[in-house]
């Protein structure tokens, strides 16, 4: 469920979670900026004007987590490649929302899919990130990669449980609540 909206410069934008957004929330915001320079950020640092979309790939997953639950999920992989050629200058938000459409075309990527970079220069190995909500600042469009950390999904969903849980107590049965709900 979407409960975080977003704004930028006034436009709202739904997404449900800034800090690992879906394909669908990242094109979303991009559509809205498509003449502004993209500029993704990981390590520190942006990555060079002249970085190329060299990959996107589309990967339906089924696992066994550590509690022996069954998983599946649907994940998009943009891979990016961090050069600066021909003096080029940041691509603009439309021509990579036009690039991963173009894909999508042909592969049909899910809008509401996990979404991970794998950024390299060519040297460093590649390393994956999640991305953050976009912001616009000082006319461009920025979005950070973080490393996408692992998880203990079983333990995810309890952490999950007990905020559902805090959160039904704290509405109904706070100090402010008028009517009692608990016990």
């Amino acid at each position: 469920m979407l409960d975080n909206i977003k704004t930028l410069e006034g436009r709202p934008v739904a997404i449900a979670d800034p800090d690992d957004i879906t394909l669908g929330d990242l094109l979303a915001v991009l559509d809205i900026h498509a003449e502004r320079p993209l500029v993704f950020f990981y390590d520190g640092r942006p990555v060079k004007p002249g970085y190329h979309v060299t990959e996107v790939k589309a990967g339906q997953f089924a696992a066994l987590d550590c509690g022996a639950n069954p998983e599946a999920w649907t994940e998009i992989f943009v891979q990016l490649w961090d050069v600066d050629e021909d003096k080029r200058e940041h691509m603009a938000a439309g021509k990579f929302a036009k690039i991963i459409r173009k894909v999508s075309e042909h592969v049909g990527l899910d809008g509401s899919a996990k979404l991970t970079f794998e950024v390299s220069d060519g040297v460093v190995p590649m390393a994956l990130y999640r991305a953050a909500a976009p912001e616009v600042v000082d006319g461009e469009v920025h979005v950070a990669l973080s490393a996408r950390p692992s998880s203990c999904k079983p333990r995810d969903r309890w952490l999950k449980e007990q905020q559902a849980v805090q959160a039904q107590t704290n509405r109904c049965c706070g100090p402010s609540s008028a009517k009692p709900c608990c016990g």
